[in-house]
């Protein structure tokens, strides 16, 4: 690295350190992931239809649709196709799963509900995708467990992580993404590291690109395309095994959107598209 890059390099440093403290997006411009220190333990390319042993509806069972923010939650709109796994928003004027008309979409995760569901505690989590088009839309990458809603001061025992999030579609910022850490429940002891936005070069909404966290017994590191973007160790850090989730929301409460909803197409609907979503493992701890 010649001198001039490297000045290049510490200025870019400065000004994200700056834009962090003043909660302004900026590009993630850290060093590379280092995944010569990993060992893949998780691969869902979606090449084949959703495995349903692995992937559950997250906060809803069966064939029912549940209630979420400004629309309703039905796992079976969670779909394959050509390589990728699609999740829609979309207006169902019959209504699915014993509930009427209103949005719907979906969350899916690899939580124990599933017979072949998976987490894992510590490692690198990894999915590439494509956001979805909407004001008052966003799709999510995350990671939780039971322990979140336990409320003791501390999120050692599981804390909500918020790999990607993507509320900001309409918005002066754009093209950013958020990461955010919750624990101690959701009521009055919930506690949160507040949103850290990171810009992404290009167009997300018509583009993938990659989000990952990695997480050990020390800190949690943020990463966009293989770039770190923000660590932490709030909470302290979660102890305890993890599962993922993908999920797409609407702003609203009891399935009605909020005044600022605007979903494109002449309000046929928007998709979350996946291409993959991958978990490592540490190689010294296997």
């Amino acid at each position: 690295m010649n001198i001039f890059t490297r000045i290049f390099a510490g200025i870019l440093s400065v000004i994200s350190m700056l834009c962090i403290a003043l909660d302004i997006p900026f590009y993630a411009v850290g060093d590379e992931a280092d995944m010569s220190k990993f060992t893949l333990t998780f691969n869902e390319e979606f090449d084949s239809e959703l495995d349903r042993s692995v992937w559950s509806g997250h906060y809803t069972y069966g064939e029912t649709s549940e209630v979420r923010k400004g629309s309703y939650w039905n796992r079976n709109l969670a779909q394959t196709k050509d390589g990728n796994l699609i999740i829609p928003v979309t207006y169902l004027s019959e209504g699915m799963g014993g509930k009427g008309a209103g949005w719907y979409s979906a969350g899916i995760d690899t939580d124990s509900d599933a017979p072949n569901g998976f987490s894992q505690k510590y490692g690198y989590f990894e999915c590439r995708c494509i956001l979805p088009k909407g004001v008052g839309i966003w799709s999510a990458f995350w990671m939780m467990n039971e322990g979140v809603y336990q409320e003791n001061g501390t999120g050692t025992d599981g804390t909500e992580i918020d790999i990607m999030e993507s509320p900001y579609y309409g918005e002066f910022w754009e093209n950013a993404v958020s990461a955010n850490l919750h624990f101690d429940g959701y009521g009055e002891a919930h506690q949160q590291w507040r949103a850290k936005k990171s810009l992404l070069r290009g167009n997300p909404y018509e583009e993938f690109n990659t989000y990952a966290v990695e997480w050990n017994e020390n800190e949690y590191i943020f990463y966009i395309n293989g770039k770190e973007s923000y660590r932490t160790d709030f909470g302290g850090v979660s102890q305890e095994p993890e599962y993922l989730i993908l999920s797409v929301e609407m702003s609203g409460e009891n399935a009605i959107p909020a005044d600022r909803v605007d979903v494109p197409n002449n309000g046929e609907g928007c998709e979350f598209i996946v291409d993959y979503v991958r978990a490592y493992q540490y190689t010294d701890k296997m």
